[in-house]
């Protein structure tokens, strides 16, 4: 198993921090924005890991990551040229995976609790995909997961519905199996212009193979001004740590 983290994009909900740095880099608790999802990766035991960003902030990412000594794994760095999404951001690591199976996070998602028993239940199955998701007070706001709670399966996901179908938001957590590189040349862009996660994630749904779990602990997006407060109180109050998920138990 291999790691992505996708560290592109503008920012512009961010703005003007995000006039001189790339968002993942901004502070969230006492660290980077960046290390929550790094320590995530290697607390699920992922130390093959590749960031990918844009050019315009790859060099200050590589200055602040080096190589992966500092964390006990290993980086590899690529650029994205253009925004054209996040579906087309990973379609960028299809020779990084090398036909095996990724944990993808999306570089802006923090969690306070690790990542490792979902990680560990997917490499179960045989194939297919599974993602992560969090009960949310505002689902309206998110991309919604209706559910086969008996097969604990996905059956549809729905885009900031006006009358969401459950109180589960998808959160920024793929797992793939080789297949997703091949179903990223089959999708046209959306009304946006770019290749959606989400219709990645509906072709799984389609062949009956987008599995789930459900996030313990705290998690938010780091993405707007709230959202990122919100992060770095999190942060603060665990002082940066990841736990288990099964006794609280400081990790990394």
């Amino acid at each position: 198993m291999k790691g992505i983290i996708l560290a592109g994009g503008t920012g512009t909900r961010l703005a003007p921090l995000t006039k001189v740095t790339n968002k993942h880099l901004l502070p969230v608790g006492r660290e980077p924005m960046i290390f929550n999802p790094i320590r995530q990766l290697i607390s699920a035991e992922i130390k093959d890991i590749l960031v990918i960003t844009s050019k315009e902030h790859m060099g200050d990412i590589v200055q602040l990551l080096g190589s992966g000594a500092e964390f006990g794994c290993s980086f590899t760095f690529k650029v994205q040229e253009s925004a054209g999404g996040i579906a087309h951001a990973l379609a960028l690591a299809e020779g990084f995976s090398n036909g095996g199976r990724i944990t993808v996070i999306l570089g802006d998602n923090i969690l306070t609790h690790s990542i490792k028993s979902h990680v560990d239940e997917y490499l179960k199955k045989e194939s297919g995909a599974y993602v992560l998701i969090k009960k949310v007070g505002d689902p309206e706001r998110y991309g919604v997961a209706a559910l086969d709670e008996q097969k604990k399966m996905i059956i549809k996901i729905e885009e900031k519905p006006s009358k969401p179908e459950s109180d589960y938001a998808v959160i920024g957590v793929y797992m793939y199996d080789s297949d997703v590189f091949s179903i990223i040349r089959t999708i046209k862009p959306s009304t946006r212009g770019e290749l959606e996660i989400s219709s990645v994630n509906n072709e799984y749904i389609a062949r009956g193979k987008l599995q789930y779990g459900v996030v313990n602990g705290g998690w938010t997006d780091a993405g707007t001004f709230e959202s990122l407060q919100y992060a770095n109180s999190l942060l603060l109050e665990v002082k940066n740590n990841i736990f288990t998920e099964k006794n609280n138990e400081n990790t990394i």
